[in-house]
């Protein structure tokens, strides 16, 4: 039931070649509406990302070339210092090739993977796009924030459908008995009575996995409860 990666990316990604000039990755850039490339090898294997940022370690170290009293933000300036990335920096600025100026290894993914964990990679590494790449690590797409955000456009009925899709074989789908589902605006509410407790809670959980879901309200009822009560217990220290 999970997206995954390949339904949501760009697969006709744009990418430079390692020699790419400096001025012909910004115009790529600038033309495309990107924010950042891909920068491949003689292989066509991904060795890096060159984005905005990378570029833009021109105009922050300019008065290290153009004798401009430009200093960056104190707190900008402490991070760099903190996290050892002044030298970096510098040595971007004075890049003159896509090889000069990326970044190395490129934060990426595959296409099976799924959008969840697409969204937990950017975050955890604080990239707004990822590189998809296949087993032999060449290019095969690009996947941003605005692709993974596109699962929440799903229509109603569509989420109804998969959720439907999802639930087990063994629940009943009527409005007399069994789950009820109803979606609004991407929330999910069922409601209704199972024969079981386990079956309410494994229809809940489909609904939380779901992609593309908002929220999912429980309103559901059982007649027997077969989950496990674990006794409490205290153990004094």
């Amino acid at each position: 039931m999970r997206i995954t990666v390949r339904e949501v990316m760009t697969a006709r990604a744009t990418a430079v070649k390692a020699d790419t000039p400096f001025k012909n990755v910004a115009e790529i850039l600038v033309t495309n509406g990107i924010s950042a490339v891909p920068v491949l090898d003689e292989d066509d294997r991904v060795v890096g990302v060159v984005s905005e940022g990378d570029l833009m370690r021109k105009e922050e170290f300019r008065e290290q070339y153009c004798g401009e009293s430009y200093q960056r933000p104190l707190r900008a300036r402490l991070r760099r210092r903190i996290t050892g990335q002044g030298e970096e920096g510098v040595r971007k600025a004075a890049g003159h090739t896509a090889a000069d100026l990326m970044t190395t290894p490129a934060v990426a993914v595959s296409a099976s993977a799924s959008t969840v964990r697409a969204a937990r990679t950017m975050d955890e590494n604080g990239v707004k796009q990822l590189v998809v790449i296949d087993a032999d690590g060449r290019l095969e797409g690009i996947v941003s924030r605005r692709d993974l955000l596109r699962m929440y456009l799903r229509d109603d009925d569509e989420i109804k459908r998969r959720v439907v899709e999802g639930i087990p074989p063994h629940a009943r789908w009527n409005d007399r008995d069994g789950i009820i589902v109803e979606v609004h605006d991407g929330i999910v509410t069922l409601s209704g009575c199972t024969d079981r407790r386990s079956e309410a809670a494994a229809a809940v959980h489909t609904a939380e996995r779901l992609d593309g879901v908002v929220d999912v309200r429980r309103a559901l009822g059982w007649r027997e409860d077969d989950v496990l009560q674990l006794p409490f217990t205290w153990d004094r220290p």
